[in-house]
Order: structure tokens, then C-alpha cells, then sequence
């Protein structure tokens, strides 16, 4: 059956030669677009199922960057924020057919300048990757995707709702069709971190995909395989290089992977709000973090390596936690930032913060649930020592243990927040514990840290 699959993808004359292009690391890295194109949906379906209004902003809704491991057992993802300003190669208007010089906008817009070939120029020239393969789908080639798997269950620790994207969920796990789907990807305005909110939650559909994929056994089994890649195809625009044979190679290659062996990562910014005449609110990325993301991508490394921070075992009952300062790192510490405090815009300030003090931060605050004067460190146990780093370098905050909740910490920030201490007072990692520069999880010291979470850590226990 995955033999006929080729014959139903539309194709795009989108990777283009040069000799500017990044060199060629013997990886195999796609570009996934998401975009809001709408044709073949009837306009009843776009406004009240799908709460997609409006017109069509021929732009990117969505851009992910998507690696592949040799052998397909292990997949790097990383999300690039639409609204980047970044330099748009010169290129030739479709509608004119004018030079227009190369000039900075936002990446979403290469899109509408100069369809999949500026896309993809684009993104190669912000990032330092080869793009080999390209990958569009719109709402229609979504929804029928998730649909064909039998819908997906996604979880969320409080109610999420969204009346512009028709999103919502109550706190718990529900299970979505395609509709409920696109909409769960879609929301923006479900809180204060907006776009980078909303391609974390992405990023968590993805690993539930994959998770009930594989437990589903949906890879291994051709015939289900194609039934889910037959529906999704129809609505799918591909480079011209991806083949068939192609395409048959990848989804063989697909067998071995799952929600564990996946990283996922979203490009470090430095302002979420930068303002530039004729564009409007932009987001600048943080150049050295960003560097550091893509030099580990293109190297072929996993985001996720911690050959010196394996988490230590759970205390056994009645034994009470260690009373010395934590021993892990800072730059081996992923924290997820939650603004306590009601006041706009903090909680990207805290999180620019702790990633300066050498923390390896998620990059997407949110809020809390609740307004509170008291800034608290929620840790897994079996995370003790991470978070007794992180609260050593915020002298003040309190420890509150949450059973289950991962490798990824959240710090709570309260009104009484005075920002991390100097690096003199945070414990210092004993030299055994310390991450080689050269590991994507270098301390500050060594570089920025690279702030990622494999696809069991953010999808659905």
C-alpha cells in the first residue's frame, strides 16, 4: 500500500541549487511548513468546525526543522518562532517578476515574497542547515491525518481555551479529533506567552503523535502506515527530490522511532516584542544560544545528551533528602518559567534571566495558574539535586515537590522575585560532574546552554 502513497503528494520545485547553500553533512534534515491555505475546504467547515475565519495569509503559519538520525531511530525537532526577523535572500517577485534585493523581515513573510524556494533559502541562511527535503501541509492534510490515526489524546495541567482558535479543553487528558486538533495547535491566546506558547504545544502534539504511534504499532504495520500517510498526503505539497523511493526509505526508516528517542528545542530568543516600522512586533532570536542550537543540529549530536546528569533515584520512603546544595550544573537544568505575578511580560524577563545565569530554560513562559507573592521551585523528586541548584541560585524561593513531573523544572515566579543571586553563591558542580564543551549541554562557561525535551518528557504519562 505505501507503494502508491508518491502518486498522491503535490510537488514544489523547493530546494534550489548554489553555492551559497550550506554544506552538505550527510544528514537528512526537512523543513515542515504548516500553512493556513484553505482551498478545498468549504467556508461553513473553515468558520464553525474549524474556527479558521477570514482570509489566508499566504505565510508559514508554522516552520519546524526536522532531523533524522542515519538509521531513523532518532529525530531532532526545533520550531522556528513566525514572526523571526531575520534576512530574506534576494529573489525575483512572482507577481513582477522584479529583482528584489535581500532585506530583513519576518521568516513567515519569504513565503508570500517567494513560495517554498524563499522559504527554504531562507531558513537555511538563518540557521546554518541544509534543508534536504521539504514538507507543507495545510488544515485540510492535518485534520485528515489525525482523524486516520483515530484522533490523539492530549493533556494539560489546567483549562485552555481560546475563542479566536475555538480551543476548549479542561485540565486533564482528552482525546481530539482532526477539528480539536488544529485547534489545539492553532491557539495563540491561551495566555501571556503567545506564539511561543503555542509552538510548545506543538512541539507536545508531536510527541503524543509518536507515542501513540508507537504504542499503537502504526509504524511497524504497513497497511495502518498507509492508510494514516494516504490520508495526510492529499493535502501535502513536497520537494521534487522526494521521490517515491524516497519517501518508502523514510517511512522504513521510521520503525525504530518513539517519543523517547525524539528532542525537541525551539530557537532561543532575545525579545519577543521587537518593534520595526512597516513589520511591526517582531521576535529577535538570542544569536549565541542560537548558534549553539544549530551548530549541535548540524553536527549531528542529540539535543538531549547528558552523559553526566543521569537523575538520581527516587528516595526511598522515610529517607529524608539530602541537606547539601544540589550538585548538578546549572547548564544541565531545563526550567520551565510560570509568572506568579499578573505583570505582563515578566515571566520572558525571568526566563532571559536564569538562561544568563547559565540555565538551560525552556525559551516559552507562561502563567500560572494562580497569582502568588511566593516564588517556588516545583521539582520532581527524582530531580532533587537539579532543583536544589536552581533554588541555591534563588535565595528565597521554596521547594515544592511534585511527583511525576519530569526532568523539566518550573520555577513559580512570585512577587517576591529578586532575580538569580551572583554565580558565587550557587553551588559549584564537583569536576567529576562536568559537561565537556563540546557536549550540547555545555554550562555557560563553555558556551550557551542548549534548552531541549525528548517527547517522553512533554507528551502524555
Amino acid at each position: 500500500m505505501l507503494h502508491g502513497l508518491g502518486d498522491a503528494i503535490q510537488r514544489v520545485d523547493a530546494i534550489g541549487g548554489g553555492a551559497d547553500r550550506p554544506a552538505d553533512e550527510g544528514l537528512t534534515t526537512f523543513l515542515v511548513a504548516g500553512t493556513d491555505e484553505r482551498e478545498g475546504i468549504p467556508e461553513d467547515t473553515l468558520k464553525n468546525v474549524l474556527h479558521a475565519g477570514g482570509e489566508s495569509c499566504h505565510c508559514t503559519d508554522t516552520l519546524m526543522v526536522v532531523q533524522l538520525a542515519g538509521n531513523g531511530g532518532r529525530a531532532t525537532v526545533v520550531s522556528i518562532p513566525r514572526d523571526s526577523y531575520v534576512e530574506i535572500p534576494a529573489h525575483q517577485d512572482p507577481a513582477t517578476h522584479r529583482q528584489v534585493p535581500a532585506a530583513k523581515g519576518k521568516i513567515n513573510a519569504a513565503y508570500g515574497m517567494g513560495g517554498a524556494p524563499l522559504t527554504v533559502r531562507t531558513v537555511e541562511q538563518a540557521t546554518g542547515l541544509r534543508i534536504d527535503h521539504y514538507l507543507q501541509i495545510n488544515f485540510l492534510g492535518f485534520v485528515s491525518a489525525v482523524d486516520a490515526l483515530g484522533g490523539v489524546e492530549v493533556c494539560t495541567a489546567k483549562p485552555l481555551k481560546d475563542p479566536y482558535s475555538g480551543l476548549d479543553l479542561p485540565a486533564g487528558t482528552s482525546r481530539l479529533d482532526g477539528a480539536g486538533a488544529l485547534k489545539y495547535v492553532r491557539a495563540r491566546h491561551v495566555d501571556g506567552s503567545s506564539d511561543l506558547g503555542r509552538m510548545h504545544r506543538q512541539q507536545r502534539f508531536v510527541a503524543q503523535l509518536l507515542r501513540q504511534a508507537t504504542a499503537q504499532d502504526v509504524l511497524l504495520d504497513p497497511t495502518r502506515l498507509g492508510t494514516v500517510l494516504g490520508s495526510a498526503l492529499k493535502a501535502v505539497k513536497a520537494d521534487k527530490g522526494l521521490s517515491t523511493a524516497a519517501l518508502l526509505d523514510f517511512a522504513s526508516r521510521l520503525k525504530d522511532l518513539s517519543a523517547a528517542s525524539a528532542d525537541f528545542a525551539t530557537v532561543p530568543v532575545s525579545d519577543v516584542d521587537h518593534q520595526v516600522p512597516g513589520w511591526g512586533s517582531t521576535v529577535l532570536w538570542d544569536t549565541k544560544a542560537a548558534k549553539a542550537l544549530f551548530d549541535t543540529v548540524r553536527q549531528g549530536r542529540p539535543l538531549t545528551e547528558h552523559p553526566a546528569a543521569a537523575p538520581s533515584a527516587p528516595a526511598a520512603a522515610g529517607t529524608p533528602a539530602p541537606a547539601a546544595a544540589g550538585t548538578v550544573p546549572a547548564g544541565q537544568i531545563r526550567v520551565q518559567v510560570l509568572n506568579g505575578t499578573g505583570l505582563t511580560g515578566l515571566g520572558f524577563r525571568v526566563d532571559e534571566e536564569l538562561r544568563r545565569a547559565g540555565f538551560a530554560t525552556t525559551g516559552t513562559p507562561s502563567n500560572a495558574d494562580a497569582v502568588t507573592t511566593r516564588t517556588a521551585v516545583r521539582y520532581d523528586p527524582r530531580w532533587d539535586e537539579s532543583a536544589r541548584t536552581l533554588a541555591a541560585a534563588l535565595p528565597g524561593a521554596e521547594l515544592l515537590p511534585v511527583p511525576g513531573l519530569g526532568a523539566t523544572l518550573q520555577l513559580v515566579v512570585g512577587g517576591d522575585y529578586r532575580g538569580p543571586a551572583a554565580p558565587s553563591t550557587a553551588p559549584s558542580a564537583p569536576a567529576a560532574a562536568t559537561v565537556p564543551a563540546s557536549s550540547p549541554a555545555a554550562s555557560a562557561s563553555s558556551g550557551p546552554a542548549v534548552a531541549a525535551e525528548t517527547g517522553t518528557e512533554i507528551s502524555c504519562g
